[in-house]
């Protein structure tokens, strides 16, 4: 029988929403995890293709943006073995492609958002100095081998200084649209988040709206019936958090919903659960806890319960990052990046497969 690790820890101290969570945190069930992704420092997103096919949405270089690199595509069948299928966002010169949104079209495809930045000689191995940041293209494909590739892909606005940076997951709309959120990077002014919307299956997108003024890499979900939920990461704002934003006109307007998770818990995604809970995981930056936490939500994301640690044993807060999907057999499988643990002391993508308990009835 194999063996699994059960863990029920709860993070004391911290708050979310407008108060303290509801519920103590969920006792996780860890079946397996593996370094699936060698010597990439990653920055995943997951997405099920209409054949069950998991596809990791990566990018390739083992750098915080300073080498050039590319955004590849591997594909699982259930999360624990990955083979690289192609790659969707392809550099130009002395630049890469990193920066990424994800997730399938109405016609089945995968859609990938690539933003990346050019880049200055500059370093040492291969490590340049940051230039300035590209515009997103788009690229479409149904198996991650071959791709089509738009180059005109996001709108440019007038208040950002540089072009949007895509984030998160790509999903549709009550009036069938795809959304996304895009950030501006503005400093020194605080970053900005706005929503958009493609009608053409993630080819071209335009503005829907804007989440908020002072945040950044930001994930959605939707709610069903034209209500949003957004998690988006505090820009400038100190000490760093998450915040949540709702709309209930299918992301022409937001509302503040109050911070979700504590403190250096960042950023975070948005997974709805086959038995109807909301699943939010994010980064854990915290010293001696460094890795990924996650909650729940019964009640559409007005509460949440406590923090459980999902991984905490990894060697630097350079890490987190995670996206979530559910397997038909009801496990979740979360990918995130990490630059080490004990045992394996190199940038790689990892995968945790686990459970929590069923929903009661």
């Amino acid at each position: 029988m194999k063996a699994k690790l059960l863990i029920a820890s709860t993070l004391l101290g911290l708050t979310c929403l407008a108060g303290v969570a509801r519920a103590a945190a969920p006792p996780v069930e860890v079946v397996k995890r593996y370094v699936s992704i060698d010597n990439v420092c990653a920055w995943p997103n997951l997405t099920v293709m209409p054949d069950g096919t998991i596809m990791a949405v990566i990018f390739n270089q083992p750098s915080h943006a300073r080498m050039v690199g590319d955004v590849d595509c591997w594909a699982s069948a259930d999360g624990s073995v990955w083979t690289k299928a192609g790659t969707a966002a392809v550099h130009e010169g002395l630049a890469n492609r990193m920066n990424v949104a994800a997730g399938r079209a109405s016609s089945g495809e995968l859609v990938v958002l690539a933003s990346g930045w050019s880049l200055r000689e500059g370093g040492k191995g291969g490590v340049h100095d940051l230039n300035a940041v590209l515009p997103a293209i788009s690229s479409r494909s149904r198996d991650g081998k071959t791709w089509a590739v738009s180059k005109e892909a996001f709108p440019t606005l007038d208040s950002a200084s540089s072009p949007l940076i895509p984030f998160g997951d790509i999903l549709p709309a009550e009036d069938g649209s795809l959304r996304a959120t895009g950030y501006e990077a503005r400093r020194p002014k605080p970053d900005g988040v706005v929503m958009l919307r493609s009608d053409d299956d993630g080819k071209t997108w335009t503005l829907v709206s804007r989440i908020s003024e002072e945040h950044n890499e930001t994930a959605i979900l939707h709610l069903g019936k034209g209500v949003w939920l957004a998690a988006a990461r505090r820009g400038s704002k100190k000490p760093g958090a998450v915040d949540l934003f709702r709309s209930e006109d299918d992301g022409k307007s937001w509302k503040a919903a109050g911070q979700i998770g504590g403190l250096l818990e960042l950023p975070g995604h948005l997974l709805r659960l086959k038995d109807g809970r909301i699943l939010y995981t994010a980064g854990n930056r915290t010293k001696g806890k460094y890795g990924v936490v996650m909650q729940l939500s019964s009640d559409e994301g007005a509460t949440w319960t406590e923090p459980a640690s999902l991984v905490s044993d990894l060697v630097s807060g350079d890490c987190g990052y995670p996206s979530s999907v559910q397997r038909p057999d009801g496990l979740i499988v979360t990918a995130y990046y990490s630059n080490g643990t004990l045992a394996h002391q190199r940038y790689h993508m990892a995968t945790v497969i686990w459970n929590v308990p069923a929903r009661n009835p």
